[in-house]
Formats: C-alpha cells, structure tokens, sequence
C-alpha cells in the first residue's frame, strides 16, 4: 500500500452497504482506489469492510439527512485520504411502491429528505474537497423515472426529476471548479429496495429488475471517468427518452400503457 494517500483515487459512497453501493464499493477498491462508505446499516457495512479491509475501505455509520454527522464524516474520511475526493456518489435512497393515498405521508416525506435532501447535504458538504481534488466527479442515482412520473412510485419519481435537474444545473455550474456532474437513469435494478417492495408498481411488471447491481456498478466506474451528464444503460431506455423527447405527446399514453391501466 502506497504510504502517501494522497496519491490514491478516493470515492465516498452513501448507501454502500448493500446493493448497487456495495457492489460499486467493491469494483472501486479492485481498481486500488480508496473507500469511503457509509450507511445506516452498520452490520453490512462491517461485512464490507472485512471484505474489502482497512487499508482499502473506511466505513461509517451515516444518515445522510443529517448535516452535521455528513460533515464529521467526511472529515474523517479526509484525513484518511490526505483531503483528497475523486468521486462523490450520491446511492442512498428509499423507496414504497404503493398508490399516493393509501402511503403514510410520514413515508412521502422521509422519501424527498433521504432522496433529495441526503443528495444536497452531500454535494454542498464534499463540495471543498471536490473542488481541491483535480478532475472531480459527482456522481448522483437517478433512475428512468425522472423520464416521466411514475404511478404508485410518484413521490420516488418526483424525487429523481430533482436529481435529474440538479445534475443538469450543476453540471454547467460546477464547470468553473473542475468538477463533472452527472447522474444514472437506469429502469428497475435486482436490489433487496426493489425486491422486498410487497406492493409492485405496473411498471415493475411491465419491465422486471433485469439490470443486476454489478452492471450499475460498471456505469459508475464509467460515469467517474467521462463527461456526459446522464447515463442511460439500456438501448430501450434511450428509445423511450428520444421518444419522449422528439413526441411528446407520446410519453403520457405510453406510461398508461406501460403501467398496464385501461
């Protein structure tokens, strides 16, 4: 292990103890970069890192909601990587399939802080050491529901047409310090998030969680090594958006047909 951390690729990672930040933790530190992860879930968090080890992975318990412990953690995980951040990735997230009323509006409301206000405090907060570190990234989850709004999933897909427009907005902004904005907008993925859902959405049946967390995984080693602002990983992905895009009068009727209402 090189004894200067400095000269080491740095990612920290919310949400990484399972899922597509597990998965994403793991491909990173293959490559020798360093790890930060964080969660509220410190048994997978400790698997991880006695996976991974100390040298490559530093793990923390973290809610990404709260400002002050997203700050001391990546204080910590500063001076473990001599002030250096590569890459933020934005992976924390939550979501209920279930129609809007029928929600707890308890549960709509930690949806937009864990999806939308866990991604600003993490942007703002990393933001100094984004800037110091040459040829920064931010990469943020979105998902093909920031397309257009997703029923029995519309609080979820409101919280991802955020990202999607902070990335869009940042993306520009941030040009000035060097850092590259972007975000990934891949269909339903074999999560324990999607796969524990007792209520599955007409869209979750129409489509499958065909795209495992590995291949997430591979996008955002992609997307921490290029420019373009959305990542989109699959062919029908790309033609519904530039249909989208090119009829918009489309989008509406092909939701209802993709969420199989009559």
């Amino acid at each position: 292990m090189n004894d200067h951390p400095q000269d080491q690729q740095a990612i920290f990672i919310t949400g990484a103890a399972s899922g597509i930040g597990r998965e994403t933790a793991k491909l990173f530190a293959r490559h020798g970069w360093r790890v930060g992860a964080a969660d509220l879930d410190e048994i997978g968090l400790a698997s991880l890192a006695g996976e991974l080890g100390p040298e490559r992975c530093q793990t923390g318990r973290l809610d990404v909601r709260d400002a002050a412990a997203y700050k001391a953690r990546l204080d910590t995980f500063a001076a473990w990587t001599g002030n250096r951040l590569d890459v933020l990735f934005n992976c924390a997230g939550i979501m209920t399939m279930s129609p809007f009323e029928e929600t707890p509006l308890a549960v709509h409301v930690r949806t937009v802080e864990v999806n939308i206000l866990g991604v600003l405090t993490g942007i703002h907060t990393a933001f100094p050491l984004l800037k110091a570190t040459p040829g920064a990234h931010i990469v943020s989850m979105c998902s093909a529901s920031a397309l257009y709004g997703v029923p029995d999933l519309a609080t979820y897909s409101a919280s991802k047409f955020f990202i999607r427009g902070l990335t869009e907005g940042l993306s520009i902004e941030f040009e000035k310090h060097g850092i590259t904005v972007t975000d990934l907008m891949p269909l339903y993925v074999d999560t324990p998030m999607v796969r524990t859902q007792t209520y599955h959405a007409g869209s979750l049946k129409t489509f499958g969680a065909k795209l495992t967390p590995q291949q997430i995984a591979e996008l955002v080693w992609k997307a921490a090594h290029g420019k373009k602002v959305h990542w989109k990983p699959t062919l029908l992905l790309k033609t519904l958006d530039y249909l989208g895009g090119a009829l918009p009068f489309v989008s509406r009727p092909t939701m209802k047909m993709v969420d199989r209402r009559r």
